[in-house]
């Protein structure tokens, strides 16, 4: 989910349950309020004071790992977490059918033209292509390459081509759905060339397939076009089978990044397998969510400065204008820490890390925006973690020069490192994580190893003051192991497709499905 969608309701934010929270008894009133920032403050200052009292034995862990993989012959590698994250049980062993699952009848004339508008970042995005070639498949109507909405969060002017390689999305469909770069000049000429012109057939969220051939398709067959706009989240979740594997087609597909993307991120892989010697190619990434505007929408507090609130407080009112002054929205930092709501600080994932038993011979490419007060807050897991990897350290300054000031264009990069490393990291939920979940189930037999940590659970031992090493490691170590348990999934009703892609678009490799 992006921040842009969080903030309209998708998550708890500064919004109406953090109100409610803070309206609980012994929170109310200017008083509370002060009281639970001070003791928020309190408890990130506990966070730091574990790690420095724990940094000895983390570092000494290190070592002694260390010492017995040198004792250990060149062919044989110490017992590692890279080294046994992908796995599956027998029988377990799932792969893409998509194409033989989808129906392929010939194309009958088309119904008109259907123009979408996707918001949101670039995942945001994806989900709306996806979800717009399966409604046009299911109105039968030629889709006109989707217009990208400029938001003030991603602040992001790019155009589908700069983002998606058009002539391959477009031949890679045309067996399923028409694609066309723009309306043609005639079809115009009926609304004065005027794009406004043609009637916005408005969509709630998750509409049913019903919906759109109810609805929609009697106004495309009477004027030729429609457009709908915003189209975010605008297909419901559970739809027919077919329509189910054309989105995987497109998503998995159809749907490749532009030239140039592709060029520099395969070269960003090398680079990374090549700095991952130690655990033979094999690296970690971590989709670090520690950006201004994802640290200011989670309203919660960090250094609890003055310099730190007044940079929330504008990036808050630059991004979201006023939201967060409304009558009866209450910040409670406190509250949203406590039930797991805040992001995850760089020394945080670091920590957790550790703890899990990943050492300091671990590359860790770090996928990111830009880090609010980098210097101050990567330091501790560069420390930690000494063979980190960004875009900006594997790419050079005129490699990213082109993608400088295009968010989208960045996260596709980010997105290309992060889809074919051995473990993935998430810290803070949105749709960046979700669509490489499924896209790593889908190319990994179902199961690629993702760590999705419980931080209700991380917040107890970070925030313990009293903890020792060895029982940080076992509550690090219980939180990895939930995170294995679920990592073959089927696809439940209200799930996303695009997270969990079995068993609609995969079969189990013995033919069973």
């Amino acid at each position: 989910m992006s921040v842009a969608l969080y903030a309209r309701g998708g998550g708890v934010g500064c919004g109406a349950k953090a109100a409610a929270a803070a309206r609980r008894p012994g929170r109310g009133g200017g008083g509370g309020r002060r009281r639970a920032a001070a003791v928020l403050l309190l408890l990130l200052a506990l966070a730091h004071l574990v790690f420095e009292r724990l940094w000895p034995d983390i570092r000494d862990d290190a070592s002694s790992a260390s010492a017995a993989a040198s004792s250990l012959s060149s062919t044989s590698w110490r017992r590692s977490m890279l080294m046994t994250s992908h796995y599956q049980n027998p029988g377990e062993l799932w792969m893409p059918c998509v194409n033989r699952k989808l129906i392929r009848p010939e194309l009958p004339p088309s119904n008109g033209y259907l123009m979408i508008e996707a918001n949101g970042g670039l995942n945001q995005q994806r989900l709306s292509i996806c979800d717009a070639v399966a409604v046009a498949s299911l109105l039968n109507a030629t889709l006109v390459i989707p217009a990208f909405h400029f938001n003030s969060v991603w602040r992001d002017h790019s155009k589908f081509g700069d983002i998606f390689d058009e002539d391959h999305f477009i031949e890679t469909l045309k067996q399923h759905v028409r694609v066309v770069k723009e309306l043609p000049v005639d079809v115009l000429t009926r609304f004065d060339h005027n794009i406004s012109s043609i009637p916005n057939m408005r969509t709630k969220a998750y509409s049913s397939p019903n919906h759109y051939m109810q609805k929609v398709l009697p106004e495309l067959l009477e004027l030729g076009a429609v457009r709908i706009a915003p189209f975010s989240n605008r297909l419901a979740q559970s739809v027919p089978s077919n329509l189910q594997a054309l989105r995987c087609f497109v998503n998995y597909q159809a749907l490749r990044f532009a030239g140039p993307i592709r060029v520099l991120a395969e070269d960003m892989v090398e680079r990374m397998v090549k700095r991952s010697t130690l655990t033979g190619g094999k690296f970690v990434s971590v989709h670090l969510r520690f950006e201004e505007d994802m640290v200011a929408f989670s309203c919660c507090t960090y250094d609890g400065g003055l310099k730190e609130k007044t940079e929330m407080e504008n990036a808050r009112e630059r991004s979201w204008r006023g939201k967060f002054h409304r009558h009866g929205r209450v910040i409670n930092p406190e509250a949203n820490r406590r039930d797991g709501k805040c992001p995850l600080t760089p020394l945080e994932v670091g920590m957790m890390l550790r703890g899990m038993g990943f050492d300091n011979t671990t590359s860790l490419y770090v996928a990111s925006g830009k880090i609010y007060n980098a210097e101050k807050y990567m330091a501790p897991l560069r420390q930690m973690f000494p063979l980190l990897a960004t875009k900006d350290t594997l790419a050079l300054p005129e490699e990213l020069a082109e993608f400088e000031g295009h968010s989208s264009r960045l996260a596709a990069l980010d997105y290309s490192v992060c889809l074919p490393s051995e473990v993935f990291v998430t810290t803070q939920g949105g749709n960046f994580p979700h669509f490489l979940m499924g896209h790593r189930r889908y190319l990994f037999g179902g199961n690629a190893k993702t760590i999705k940590p419980d931080k209700r659970k991380l917040v107890l031992s970070f925030d313990d003051p009293n903890i020792r090493w060895n029982r940080f490691k076992r509550h690090m170590q219980d939180i990895l192991h939930h995170s294995d348990m679920r990592g073959t999934a089927l696809r439940k009703p209200n799930d996303s497709i695009y997270t969990f892609p079995m068993p609609e678009c995969m079969c189990q490799q013995d033919g069973m499905m």
